[in-house]
């Protein structure tokens, strides 16, 4: 049967290419959804209106992408793009990009590639953790069970292969080992640490492999489609300390209940036995001999079920000296992504990608 034979579509297959947009609307719409960090550059006459409209085009090839003409796999495929997001790695491919050639349609098409392989990776996630709420909106697996949710992911992660091809064979490898990265670290936190395993090490290799694997290849993918080759691996060294340093802090945040826009529930992490780095380093030091330690972990890992027992779980988190030494790890990770900036020229583009960093772990995104 062909195509035309169908009642129906491949996503993103039958969709207008063009990038067309109303400026002025494409600004409004892309500048307010800024993470912190970027004040400097969204104010800036020439590079905040082309990272604006450059993220509106994004938006638009996201939802041309993910389009289809049968209703069910459309508002599946649809569920989590149209439910927000910071796109933080559309931004930081669009952002690096500025360091070339600026905002060209292969930027774009790389840019909603790193978002659409972040959002193929969701889906999965929310079914293996069986979370009931992604972006405050139940679930695609709550809505139409495991097997739909998990296909949508993998349908989205075509599509997102689709496009890569459009760019060319380096496009196509660096999505790839992407993508492997991000399934090594799920596959490597399921299954835990091995005997003789260092815990924490373990815990950050994950974190490398589930988060910042995926920044690392937007900031490569800004310099590659940018135009500036040689800027490559500097960017996605960066984007690898960056993600680390986004993540640890996002440990620290659950399990302190700090009042950030988080999204989360303080103390979740607690509840459900996800090891996160101040547990970690509260085990460590329980181990040599820390009475303290010890006596909060008695509290962690007893029974979190009611709202109460989890709220003395996460005060006791909070004050232990654990965790100021987790926040620490976080703003290393961030100073260190802030130091392989050096080479780049100065501007308010390196300025932001600085600033970027500063916010992640003083959680101003």
């Amino acid at each position: 049967m062909t195509d035309s034979q169908t009642n129906w579509t491949a996503a993103g297959h039958g969709v207008h290419d063009s990038f067309d947009l109303n400026p002025e609307t494409s600004v409004l719409a892309a500048a307010v959804n800024l993470p912190g960090g970027f004040s400097l550059i969204a104010q800036d006459p020439e590079f905040g209106p082309a990272i604006a409209t450059g993220l509106a085009k994004v938006e638009k090839l996201l939802r041309d992408a993910i389009a289809n003409s049968d209703p069910l796999i459309d508002a599946t495929s649809r569920h989590l793009v149209e439910a927000g997001g910071k796109r933080i790695r559309p931004l930081l491919v669009v952002l690096t990009s500025l360091l070339g050639d600026g905002v060209t349609e292969e930027v774009i098409k790389a840019a909603a590639i790193v978002e659409l392989t972040h959002l193929a990776t969701l889906y999965h996630d929310d079914v293996m953790d069986s979370a009931p709420l992604r972006r405050g909106a139940p679930t695609a697996h709550e809505v139409w069970g495991n097997s739909v949710a998990i296909l949508t992911g993998d349908l989205i992660f075509a599509r997102a292969s689709v496009i890569g091809a459009e760019l060319g064979p380096e496009a196509v490898s660096m999505q790839a080992r992407t993508f492997e990265r991000l399934c090594l670290g799920q596959l490597h936190e399921s299954v835990g640490p091995r005997d003789g395993d260092d815990p924490i090490e373990h815990h950050l290799s994950v974190i490398a492999d589930k988060t910042a694997s995926l920044l690392a290849t937007s900031g490569a993918f800004g310099a590659l489609f940018g135009g500036v080759p040689e800027y490559v691996e500097i960017l996605r060294t960066y984007g690898e300390k960056v993600g680390v340093a986004f993540q640890v802090a996002d440990d620290v945040i659950d399990v302190t209940g700090a009042q950030v826009r988080s999204g989360k529930t303080p103390g979740t992490d607690l509840r459900e036995g996800v090891p996160t780095l101040p547990v970690l380093l509260m085990r460590d030091a329980a181990a040599a001999g820390d009475a303290e330690a010890a006596r909060v972990l008695a509290i962690v890992d007893g029974d979190l079920t009611e709202d109460a027992a989890l709220a003395l779980a996460v005060e006791a988190v909070a004050g232990n000296p654990a965790t100021a030494e987790a926040w620490a790890v976080a703003r290393r990770w961030a100073d260190e992504a802030v130091a392989v900036l050096a080479p780049l020229p100065e501007g308010p583009v390196k300025e932001s990608l600085a600033a970027f960093a500063d916010a992640v772990v003083t959680r101003e995104v």
